[in-house]
């Protein structure tokens, strides 16, 4: 058994090197765009003080709609796009598209969530007190959500490990394939149990260093 994984930990070391830059790049992604989309839903939902109630029914409609594709899915429809964008639709590259469009609307509800949380009577202080909109969006409830913030963004990471699993559909690789290739079909389940334990303990770092940082963070 030991044998047989030391003769992989090449390639795992293969497979750990696209989870990571497809994780790191993604999340990037999701934190540039998806950031801001909540942002504005938050500001313009129904009942807010900038309430636009036609546009937040379209951006909610479109957020609603591809978070009701399973990425599976999602990864094949949009091919075409994929192919469109970074010339190819097979690849560690090419699985990003698909990983950003599928995590974007989630991470923007998750935001809008946050945002929601953040005490109004501050908000409603800084307004009275003559605070530009920029002042309040960035030294009042990212300030205040700081903590709900970085716990999105824990729980994207997280979701994001799951999703590149399916990568290897696309030739993505990574650590999820790498599991599957060897566990499933090649029947080598010592190999797979032990990819699976380095999934494990991935997702116990990340998420121990997130809630270690919502604990710090948090001042309530």
């Amino acid at each position: 058994m030991l044998s047989s994984i030391v003769d992989v930990i090449p390639e795992i070391r293969i497979a750990l090197g696209q989870t990571f830059y497809m994780l790191i790049t993604t999340l990037a992604v999701a934190i540039l765009v998806g950031t801001p989309l909540g942002t504005v839903l938050y500001l313009i939902r129904p009942g807010a003080s900038h309430e636009k109630r036609v546009l937040y029914l379209f951006l909610d409609g479109i957020v609603n709609i591809i978070r009701s594709f399973p990425f599976l899915i999602l990864l094949v429809a949009i091919i075409p796009f994929t192919r469109l964008v970074v010339g190819t639709a097979i690849g560690t590259t090419a699985v990003i598209v698909p990983l950003s469009i599928c995590v974007i609307p989630e991470f923007a509800r998750l935001i809008e969530k946050t945002l929601l949380e953040v005490n109004q009577g501050i908000v409603e202080a800084a307004e009275s007190m003559g605070a530009n909109y920029f002042q309040i969006i960035w030294h009042v409830l990212f300030s205040e959500a700081r903590a709900g913030i970085v716990n999105t963004i824990t729980i994207i990471t997280v979701s994001l490990i799951s999703y590149t699993s399916v990568a290897g559909l696309v030739g993505g690789g990574g650590i999820g394939d790498f599991a599957i290739r060897y566990g499933y079909y090649r029947y080598q389940v010592d190999i797979m149990f032990f990819t699976v334990f380095i999934i494990i303990i991935i997702v116990q770092i990340v998420q121990m260093i997130g809630n270690k940082l919502v604990r710090t963070l948090d001042k309530r």
